[in-house]
């Protein structure tokens, strides 16, 4: 087509006054065929007169991990962790391990999967708070200055609960003050030896050359149960009592080879040895017996805590009442009131003629009423660490 010079802008010069590279009427071009601009350019418009969306790139263009060009959107950053994450696989639904919904579950060859019971779920998450990690060593004291008051069975049996759920690493440790009776309710080892033998040779384990190997001297292991036994003296008259300098070498000592720590205590709160455990306490378990003695006697002894101190320690403790074969004549909600308004938890043991027979307990024998109801109490005392 022709075009007059009215069409055509004439050219400037670069040196001319206001000259711009960006300005549009010095381009050269006649007005009548100029561009408009990529946005507004019919091949860029869809039918319609709309703009049309952008092409994707190419799959085999690489796109740039930091687009310079203005208005990109900011780079995502990527961690060794995002890759990591692939290994995350989320936990299968449940199916019942025992009971009736069990048994239907492997009788239908797979076409069932029943969900557990309520009772296997308590179970379940009751393992679970006793297996968690403690984040360090940790300490139970179990508790009651009189005599018969189930606190040797009760270090027993949450040792075993502890040691069978965790795989070892826990130590049962009779700290009376003169002739405790742990190491005969346990079963019997190789050796006789007890806590004085190790104080003897404890300094082969303060420097670098000490081993668990070698430890295995000094403690009793109780095979299936998974956990070890170091006795008290078993002698009336094996010498004087252990000190709270003596109790805080040994603990130091154990403390290399041992997760937990559950303390069997004696009859004397006065002792340097009772006073130094309580000092080490994560958590306290008071036992008595369901009679008014027993019951009596640890009130007491949480008023002497109390007194010196110790408040948020029997705030925080665990009571545990024994049951007795009969309960004619024992007042158990009275023991129950008073011990739940004073401590964090109180359970019940069930009577079991073989932990009341004071002979070394066959774990294996165990009833189990009473390995639930210890596994329930354990479940309590693991929330306290």
């Amino acid at each position: 087509m022709e075009h007059t010079e009215e069409d055509t802008v004439p050219l400037r010069r670069r040196d001319a006054p206001g000259w711009s590279p960006f300005a549009p009427h010095e381009t050269g071009v006649p007005q009548g065929e100029r561009s408009e601009p990529a946005a507004r350019s019919g091949s860029d418009r869809a039918p319609g007169g709309k703009p049309a969306r952008p092409e994707p790139p190419p799959a085999d263009r690489p796109v740039p991990a930091f687009p310079d060009h203005p208005g990109a959107l900011e780079p995502v950053a990527v961690t060794a962790d995002d890759f990591a994450g692939r290994r995350v696989v989320p936990p299968e639904e449940p199916s019942a391990e025992t009971g009736l919904r069990a048994a239907l579950n492997r009788l239908s060859f797979g076409l069932l999967s029943l969900p557990p019971s309520a009772r296997e779920r308590t179970r379940h998450y009751h393992v679970d708070t006793v297996r968690r990690n403690f984040g360090g060593l940790r300490q139970i004291t179990v508790v009651n200055p009189k005599g018969g008051a189930g606190k040797t069975v009760a270090v027993l049996m949450l040792a075993l609960t502890f040691g069978r759920a965790r795989g070892g690493y826990v130590l049962a440790w009779d700290n009376n003050e003169t002739q405790g009776t742990l190491g005969m309710r346990a079963q019997q080892d190789f050796h006789l030896r007890t806590v004085r033998d190790l104080l003897r040779d404890l300094d082969h384990f303060k420097g670098p050359t000490g081993r668990v190997g070698d430890l295995s001297q000094y403690v009793r292991a109780q095979g299936g149960a998974m956990f070890d036994v170091l006795a008290s003296d078993e002698s009336a008259t094996a010498g004087e009592m252990l000190t709270s300098h003596a109790f805080g070498d040994l603990r130091e000592a154990v403390s290399r080879f041992y997760k937990l720590i559950v303390v069997d205590t004696g009859n004397n709160v006065r002792a340097a040895n009772w006073q130094a455990a309580i000092d080490a306490t994560d958590q306290l378990v008071v036992t008595m017996s369901a009679r008014n003695d027993s019951a009596e006697t640890a009130a007491r002894m949480l008023d002497h805590l109390e007194q010196t101190g110790r408040r948020e320690l029997v705030r925080g403790a665990v009571s545990v009442v024994s049951m007795p074969a009969h309960r004619k004549d024992v007042d158990l909600p009275a023991v129950q009131r008073h011990f739940a308004a004073r401590t964090r938890a109180v359970l019940l043991a069930p009577y079991e003629k073989l932990l009341d027979s004071g002979e070394p307990i066959r774990y294996e024998s165990l009833s189990r009423a009473s390995l639930a109801a210890w596994l329930r109490i354990g479940a309590s005392v693991a929330e306290g660490l």
